[in-house]
């Protein structure tokens, strides 16, 4: 089967719709924090709440019932229509592609307010014919609304079968954002045997060795989503996108939920979900650098100018690897202190 040339992948779907971008803008995403529009004192808060995030994002599908979608609709494109708030991102999550909303989703929202907002999230993502299908309905309506910018595509990966396709989805379109993690759906999906919505199970483990002298035999709990969080981090990192932890649904378990962050946060991911106020500084906390790990990589950075040789600094050898590990922390850093004038001063930037 031929594939498209790459000339072709970032020409515009519909005459009149703006160029895709070439590479993503550049902006601070540790946490996409949920809200539902549909209740009218949650819409009243968003611009509120938008000082606070990185994204803000209007929820139409789960936790949205259905006798609310129309409302759920309707009061998100209330909320963008009046939307100026140009350092947080706002986004939708869509209802899926087999829903009886979701064609309503797109065109009334893009009709409405399609300058407003900078990326659709479209759920249960199975294999890049959906990301063609919504690129395609995007750039139609992009260029009939006469909207400026592209509107980006995150994915969710919350199926075995999208999990299977993940590479393929990652590079599916020029619009896509990043991808996140869903692990409620896709443990049905897969028929794991848990109903937690992320995180880790007292069942899932390592039994230690039994020992004579050891009557007691420790189990080592397990992440049951360590794999499928790898495999999404290469997908996007090969494609050049964005790689995020979904959601925690524990609100009461704030320290399993930081763990569960941070181990996303060391395999590559660049932010999560957050579900609950609380939830935004633990994101915030995690998802932005260690101050002596940035100080550390500022100095690695500032011994080799040009990312080659090697050095020793505090008794450790770096080389072009450190260099380039050193540059992804310093990068961060300097997104956070552009945003957070406490955290560029525990910086030294």
């Amino acid at each position: 089967m031929s594939s498209k040339p790459p000339r072709k992948f970032f020409e515009p779907l519909a005459i009149g719709a703006p160029m895709p971008y070439r590479d993503l803008p550049v902006r601070l995403e540790r946490m996409i924090h949920f809200f539902p529009p549909h209740i009218e004192k949650m819409r009243a808060k968003a611009a509120e709440i938008g000082r606070q995030v990185d994204v803000l994002l209007g929820n139409l599908e789960d936790a949205i019932p259905a006798e609310a979608k129309d409302a759920a609709r309707a009061g998100f494109i209330e909320v963008a229509r009046a939307w100026d708030n140009p350092t947080t991102g706002l986004w939708t999550r869509v209802n899926c592609l087999n829903s009886p909303w979701f064609l309503d989703d797109l065109t009334e929202i893009v009709a409405a307010a399609g300058d407003k907002v900078d990326v659709v999230m479209l759920p249960k993502v199975e294999g890049p014919w959906d990301i063609h299908y919504l690129d395609q309905l995007l750039a139609q309506l992009e260029a009939k609304h006469q909207v400026r910018r592209p509107i980006l595509i995150h994915a969710i990966l919350e199926t075995a079968l999208g999990v299977d396709n993940v590479a393929a989805i990652a590079q599916a379109s020029p619009r896509m954002h990043g991808m996140s993690l869903g692990p409620a759906d896709l443990a049905a999906s897969r028929g794991m045997k848990t109903t937690r919505v992320g995180g880790g199970h007292p069942f899932y483990g390592v039994l230690e060795d039994a020992a004579p002298d050891r009557p007691h035999r420790t189990l080592f709990q397990q992440d049951p989503w360590h794999y499928t969080v790898a495999k999404m981090v290469d997908a996007c990192q090969s494609a050049g996108i964005k790689a995020f932890y979904g959601p925690f649904g524990d609100f009461s378990d704030d320290a399993a939920c930081e763990a569960q962050f941070r181990n996303a946060f060391l395999l590559g991911c660049v932010g999560g979900w957050s579900l609950h106020p609380k939830q935004i500084e633990i994101a915030k906390a995690v998802f932005s650098p260690d101050p002596a790990e940035v100080r550390f990589a500022l100095k690695i950075l500032a011994a080799m100018p040009d990312g080659t040789g090697a050095v020793m600094i505090d008794g450790k050898m770096q080389d072009d690897a450190t260099w380039k590990q050193a540059k992804v922390i310093a990068d961060l850093a300097r997104a956070v202190a552009a945003r957070d004038p406490a955290m560029a001063e525990a910086y030294g930037l």
